[in-house]
Parts: structure tokens; sequence; C-alpha cells
């Protein structure tokens, strides 16, 4: 396994972080392809034998068991200060907002039951997981830069957003004096490649990682069309999201399968090592061994810049889709929120 400085963090993640979506009791989440924690204690020890020290998940996932599976099998497998572990919280409910609970209030009692479910002290990485538009962006930095100071959380990151609300909130964070973003998880694959127009540069000036999710395109970078998974058929948000361009990509896909068959390795480990080149860590998921294992086979093949650009080749525009499909729609009232709650001086 070959390891990365995340972003400005002195923080050194594996350039595989396994993505804990997959794990969690199903009857209390909204996914019904998770699996339970002897198979989540598997794949996690496995990865952790693999050299994979870099661990992600979040409070949505699966009623928070997906927190306790992760917490409870580091607990027993690993030191603490050897493995690196990102979370994530959700805008405040609209219960909230009409009971006036502020957000830094929000973040406060979020990351104290996720680190409950954990069974932790602190996390590495803690994650704003999607933008509030209703929250003012001043409050959200303010709260989680005392998570900081308090010592619950060592760095924090940033997801499903646009490079302008990444720039505008490190820039305010630099100015006040608040802990900034050191990673983006945004989604980007071989599949969907629009964080390339904008996202990527910006990354690449200011030194912000990259970890995107949907590595593999909810499993279809890693199985030839026609190929199905349990996922596959009954992951109702991945259709949303890739389904509409499900001709266009398929020819991508089938040029996957074929430098995996010219390589003699699995399309999980070409697409892996296609997005390898472009990001520090990408979040691969993993509800099976096998997934895992190739994951981490991925961070040792090298493609030569003919293959890239043979993977690259077919690739068109996509329509932003899924919860970046709402950001466009609730973009606009940003400035309004922002102006209107904003301190005066700004």
């Amino acid at each position: 396994m070959e390891y990365m400085k995340l972003g400005n963090s002195d923080l050194k993640v594996s350039r595989i972080c396994l993505g804990c979506m997959g794990f969690g009791n199903a009857a209390t989440g909204q996914h019904s392809w998770t699996v339970d924690e002897e198979e989540s204690r598997a794949i996690i020890r496995r990865a952790l034998d693999l050299g994979v020290n870099f661990f992600d998940t979040a409070i949505a996932y699966q009623g928070g068991t997906s927190e306790e599976y992760l917490g409870r099998t580091l607990k027993e497998f690993s030191r603490r200060d050897e493995e690196v572990v990102a979370n994530k919280f959700l805008p405040r409910s609209s219960e909230e907002i009409e009971n006036g609970v502020t957000g830094q209030e929000h973040i406060e009692k979020q990351l104290n039951l996720s680190l409950s479910h954990l069974g932790m002290d602190y996390v590495d990485l803690y994650i704003y997981h999607m933008w509030d538009y209703q929250t003012p962006i001043y409050d959200i930095l303010e709260g989680l830069n005392r998570m900081v100071k308090a010592g619950k959380v060592r760095y924090i990151g940033i997801a499903n957003c646009y490079a302008w609300q990444l720039a505008k909130a490190n820039a305010l964070a630099e100015k006040e004096g608040f802990a900034k973003f050191v990673s983006v998880q945004n989604h980007y694959n071989l599949l969907f490649r629009e964080e390339e127009r904008e996202m990527a540069q910006l990354c690449a000036e200011d030194n912000i990682a990259m970890t995107p999710y949907s590595a593999l395109a909810s499993g279809r970078l890693s199985r030839k069309p026609g190929e199905m998974s349990k996922r596959l058929q009954e992951d109702s948000y991945a259709k949303l999201k890739y389904d509409g361009m499900a001709a266009e990509d398929e020819k991508i896909i089938l040029r996957v399968a074929e430098l995996a068959e010219k390589y003699g390795v699995t399309m999980t480990e070409i697409s892996l090592a296609w997005l390898l080149t472009k990001v520090t860590s990408p979040v691969a998921g993993a509800t099976k061994l096998h997934h895992v294992e190739g994951a981490a086979k991925a961070a040792q093949l090298k493609l030569t810049a003919e293959d890239a650009a043979y993977l690259e080749e077919l690739y068109v525009p996509h329509p932003l889709v899924g919860v970046m499909a709402q950001n466009t729609q609730n973009a606009k009232k940003d400035n309004q929120v922002w102006m209107k709650n904003a301190p005066k001086k700004y």
C-alpha cells in the first residue's frame, strides 16, 4: 500500500480509503443491500491487513450502525493512533430550524452522537456532508473550529459542493483564523468527470486533497454491462445518478473491460488505477472481501499515458445529478442567505 499526506494536514493516509456506507443494519437505514456486523468486521480486518488506514463513514449511514461496526472493529484489531477515521454530518433538519437550533449547536450534537457510536474521543477528519443553504457558512465554520479547538476533531473536510463554495468558505476561514477545509469528497470517476472543470484546478492550486466517492460508479466500473449485483439491482439512488447516461457510459465500461483483460487484472483495478492518477485517495466501498482486495491491488497498478487517454477518449459531458442537482436549484438562494445572516462586517 502507498500513502500520501492529506492535503495541508499532517494526516498520512493510504491511497485507498475504505468507504463504509455498505456496512450497517439494513433495517435501520435507507439501503437494503448493506452487510451485517460479522461481514463488515471481516472486510475491515482485511483492509487493515492490506495496509488501508483510512476509513470513511457518516452518521447518516444506516442509522449510525455503520459507525458502530467500524468503531468496534477498529478498537479490537488496531491502534487508534494508527488509523485515520473520517466522519460526516448532515445539515440541520427542518425541525431543528423551526426550534431555533443553531448550526453550531447542531454540529456539536451530531459530532457527540457520532463519537458515541464510534466509541472514540475524536475523529481525524470531520466532513461537512452537504452544503446547508439554510445556515450561513460563517456559523458552520465557527462551529467546526470550536470542535477542533476542543480536541474532538483534528481536521475538517467538505463534500458535495461547488468549487466556488469551497473557495469562499476557505477564504472566510483564513480571514477569521478558523480551521480550513483540507479535503473535498465529491462525485468523481471515469463515468462522471465534471469535477475536472473547476474543482480539480482549485484543489491543485490550494493543495486540497480530493477523496471522491462513487469511485466505481456504484459498481458499474467493476463489471461488464449486463452483469448485475444486488446493489445494481436495488440501489435506486445509484440508478438516478447513472441510468440517464447508460448508453454513453457503456462504451467507456467496455474499454475498462478491454484493458483489464489485456493486463490480466480486474476492472476494479483498472478503474481505480485511473482515478489514482487524479486524486489523493478515492473512497472505495466494499460489501465483499474481494472488493477491498481489488481496491488495494489498484494502488500498485500503474497505467501508461496511452491507457489513460484511451479510457478518457469517449467521455461526454454529464448533467449534474443527485445531491449536486439539488445544489443547482438551491445555489441561487445562497447569496441571499449569506447576505441576510452574515455578520455586518461582511
